[in-house]
C-alpha cells in the first residue's frame, strides 16, 4: 500500500508563471543583439562582438527555457508520460551551461590572437553602443531576477544575461581607456577578463543541472534526518529503500517502505508521514509503502 501527492502544479513551479517576463525579455535582448552585431562588425571592437555573442546567448537561453516550459505545462496530461515533461526545463540549464561555455573559449581563442596586433576601434562608437547595451541587460536582469529564485531554467537564461550585464560593463572601460589613452590592448583585455568571469557561473549551473538528471538526493537535504523524521512516526518500526531526489525546480521527490507495528492505524500512519514531509522538508509528493512488521512482533517508533 502507498500514498502520495499530485504533482500537476509543478508546471506552475517550473516557471509558468514567468513566461511574459520571459517574452520581454527575449525581445528586448533580440532587438539590441542585432544593434551590437551590426555595430561590432563596422567597428572592429572584438569586446562588442563578444557581449553580441553572450546576447546571443541570453536570446537562446530565453528561448529553450520558454520551450521547456510550454511542453512541460502541454505534457501534465499525457497518460504516457505520468511526470510530464518537467525535465525538459532541466535539458535546457544545462544546455545553457554548455553554452556559455562554449561562447567564452571562443572569445578566448580570439582575444590571444589580438595580443600580437590589436586594431584600431572607434571608442565613441563602441561607448554608446555598451551603454545601450548595459541597459537592456539591467532591464532584461530586473524581469529575470524573481523567476530565477525558483527554477533552474529560468535561473540559467537569468545568469546569461547576468555575464552579458558584466560584459556590457566591461565594454564600456574598455571604450572610456581606448578613448583616453588610444591603448587598443583594452578590447581583446576586457573580452578574456568578461570570458573568464563567465566560466564559474557555467560550471555551477552545469554542475546543478547534472545532480538533478542522475537523481542525487538535494544538496539542501539531510537524508538522515529525513529517515529519523519517518521513523519517528508514531506506528513505525523500521524505514528503508528511502529515495529523496529533484523532479524540477521547486519539486523534491521521496519515496520510502515504512515497516509498521501491527497495531498501527494504516490511515493515521501516512498521514503523519506525508505531514512530516511537506512541513519539515517541503517535500509534497511522497510515495509511501507500508509493510507489517510481522505477527506477534511489536515495536517503537524508534526501533524493535
Amino acid at each position: 500500500m502507498g500514498a502520495g501527492h499530485d504533482h500537476g502544479t509543478a508546471a506552475t513551479h517550473g516557471g509558468a508563471r514567468h513566461r511574459k517576463r520571459l517574452w520581454w525579455a527575449a525581445g528586448l535582448l533580440t532587438a539590441f543583439m542585432v544593434v551590437e552585431a551590426v555595430a561590432a562588425g563596422l567597428t572592429g571592437s572584438l569586446a562588442l562582438l563578444s557581449d553580441a555573442g553572450h546576447m546571443f546567448t541570453d536570446v537562446l537561453a530565453i528561448a529553450m527555457t520558454l520551450a521547456a516550459i510550454t511542453a512541460a505545462g502541454r505534457a501534465g496530461t499525457d497518460s504516457r508520460r505520468t511526470f510530464g515533461l518537467y525535465r525538459l526545463e532541466v535539458l535546457a540549464a544545462l544546455a545553457n551551461a554548455l553554452l556559455l561555455a562554449g561562447v567564452a573559449g571562443f572569445v578566448l581563442v580570439h582575444a590571444v590572437r589580438r595580443f600580437t596586433d590589436p586594431p584600431e576601434v572607434p571608442a565613441g562608437w563602441m561607448l554608446a553602443v555598451a551603454i545601450g547595451g548595459l541597459v537592456a541587460n539591467l532591464i532584461a536582469f530586473r524581469l529575470l531576477r524573481d523567476g530565477s529564485k525558483e527554477n533552474i531554467a529560468v535561473r540559467g537564461a537569468y545568469l546569461e544575461v547576468l555575464g552579458d550585464l558584466l560584459g556590457s560593463v566591461g565594454v564600456i572601460v574598455a571604450a572610456v581607456v581606448i578613448w583616453l589613452t588610444g591603448w587598443a590592448y583594452a578590447d581583446p583585455i576586457v573580452a578574456v577578463v568578461v570570458a573568464l568571469m563567465i566560466l564559474p557561473r557555467t560550471w555551477a549551473l552545469g554542475r546543478s543541472a547534472v545532480r538533478i538528471l542522475v537523481q542525487a538526493a538535494p544538496e539542501h537535504l539531510d537524508i538522515t534526518a529525513v529517515r529519523e523524521r519517518l521513523a519517528a512516526v508514531p506506528g513505525v518500526c523500521d524505514v528503508h529503500d528511502l529515495h529523496v531526489w529533484t523532479l524540477t525546480s521547486g519539486m523534491d521527490v521521496a519515496s520510502a517502505h515504512l515497516k509498521l507495528d501491527p497495531a498501527a492505524e494504516l490511515g493515521a500512519v501516512l498521514t503523519v508521514a506525508r505531514e512530516a514531509l511537506h512541513e519539515d522538508f517541503a517535500i509534497d509528493h511522497a510515495t509511501l509503502q507500508v509493510e507489517p512488521a510481522g505477527a506477534g512482533r511489536h515495536c517503537t517508533p524508534t526501533g524493535w
